[in-house]
């Protein structure tokens, strides 16, 4: 997951600011050049990483944070807010057109997922209420247009294609054709390079001038690193594009492009892809972004990823089983099943705050082993239902013979049985959902 080693490094540095009751100029100076080092081990833009750290050395070697009952903690607050401002302050949204359809025009090098890209896209705006259009307008990468139209037609979204004719024409047509057939949204899949020439600019310049796309969005490899800003300030020079949207955020370790793209071009990061499901997009929120960087969580979109998969109405009839101490093991296996809807356990628990004296980038494989979770649930599917809903019941012979048909130890069985009833006394005595189901953040 990206800034796994830059949060590990901030982190050091700041447990050790945080342990000083006081703090000189030299402690903070040198704390900046480690937090230097690390952002350039990042692949974070050297100009870029070097006018953050002047901007917050400046402001934290003054005589209110100096002099401060916790300076380690005002220095952090200083980061974390120079790492918002860095990354573009707040959310950028999508420009919509007030005369529909609403033209996002992605170009970008081949190779960085921008057609995969349209159909998430599509799907995220799909979710808004939007009825989106996927246009074919790469002619040139062979199974380009086969590619698009399967994405399409896994996210339920049509794809307007038109073979190998001139893609100029073909958006032409689409446009056309999202107006007659009251699509809101046209998504044009443009063609990529292996590299920037002057035969990719000029196709997308002609296009641009002919259909005046409300946004450009560019698709930048998070994991090409220092690449991906360079790219992004060339197409920015010679297109003018509106936002980027940054893919492979999810393998990429260091994740400086995230944190050079804005400052570099001046362009907002909207969107990222952060997995290899269609569903797999977030909305770039830097003040999200910034919280992940220093090992904070990100709880907000945690949450509103438990909104997209749990049903209020069923969070509702959960409340009231473990209000009335009738949650049982059914219910649990339900969970599990609900979970994976939201991503893997490690990025769960990379979205919430480190605690003290756990290091959630330490975490092993082991740990928190995808493939156990495949146990536990095997294990309640050998269970009868009526045993899933009267765990009670579970004596030693029954547990046997779950352990058998689930292909696991009764020492396994016995575990879940712990974990079940250690869950069922949390969620009871935290509240861990609202009366009304999940809170609503906008």
């Amino acid at each position: 997951m990206a800034f796994e080693g830059l949060t590990e490094k901030l982190q050091k540095v700041f447990k050790g600011l945080k342990s000083r009751g006081k703090l000189s100029e030299n402690d903070v100076k040198e704390a900046m050049r480690e937090v230097r080092m690390a952002l350039l081990e990042a692949d974070v833009n050297f100009a870029v990483a070097r006018d953050f750290i002047k901007k917050v050395t400046e402001k934290a070697v003054g005589e209110t944070v100096l002099n401060s009952l916790t300076p380690g903690q005002q220095v952090i607050k200083i980061v974390n807010e120079e790492l918002i401002e860095l990354m573009g302050a707040t959310h950028s949204k999508l420009t919509v057109s007030s005369a529909p359809p609403s033209v996002y025009m992605l170009c970008g090098l081949q190779g960085a997922g921008k057609t995969t890209m349209c159909a998430k896209l599509g799907g995220y705006l799909k979710k808004q209420g939007k009825k989106p259009l996927l246009v074919a307008c790469d002619i040139y990468r062979p199974a380009a247009i086969e590619q698009l139209k399967v994405v399409g037609a896994q996210t339920e979204i049509a794809v307007f294609e038109r073979g190998t004719q001139k893609p100029l024409q073909t958006a032409q047509e689409a446009i056309k054709h999202a107006k007659s057939y009251l699509f809101d949204t046209v998504i044009l899949d443009t063609a990529g390079r292996l590299h920037i020439d002057e035969a990719l600019m000029q196709e997308l310049i002609e296009i641009k001038e002919a259909i005046h796309p409300t946004e450009i969005l560019l698709t930048v490899d998070a994991m090409t690193g220092q690449d991906a800003v360079n790219v992004a300030h060339a197409f920015n020079e010679k297109l003018g594009i509106d936002g980027v949207i940054l893919t492979k955020l999810d393998g990429d370790a260091r994740g400086g492009a995230a944190m050079s793209v804005k400052a570099v071009t001046g362009k907002p990061i909207k969107f990222s892809g952060i997995g290899e499901k269609l569903t797999d997009i977030e909305v770039f929120h830097p003040d999200r972004m910034a919280s992940r960087i220093l090992g904070m969580g990100d709880v907000l979109s945690l949450i509103e990823k438990a909104q997209e998969n749990f049903n209020n109405e069923d969070a509702t009839k959960l409340v009231d089983k473990i209000k009335k101490n009738q949650f049982d093991l059914q219910d649990f296996l339900e969970q599990f099943k609900q979970m994976r809807k939201m991503g893997s356990m490690k990025d769960i628990l990379k979205s919430l705050p480190t605690m003290p004296g756990v290091d959630t980038s330490k975490l092993s494989e082991q740990e928190i082993d995808e493939k156990r979770i495949n146990r536990l649930e095997a294990i309640i599917l050998s269970m009868t239902m009526k045993e899933r809903k009267n765990p009670d019941i579970l004596n030693a012979s029954r547990r046997r013979r779950i352990a058998a048909g689930s292909g696991t130890s009764v020492q396994e069985v016995n575990q879940l049985i712990r974990q079940f009833e250690q869950s069922k006394a949390m969620m009871k005595k935290f509240g861990l959902f609202s009366k009304k189901g999940f809170p609503k953040f906008r």
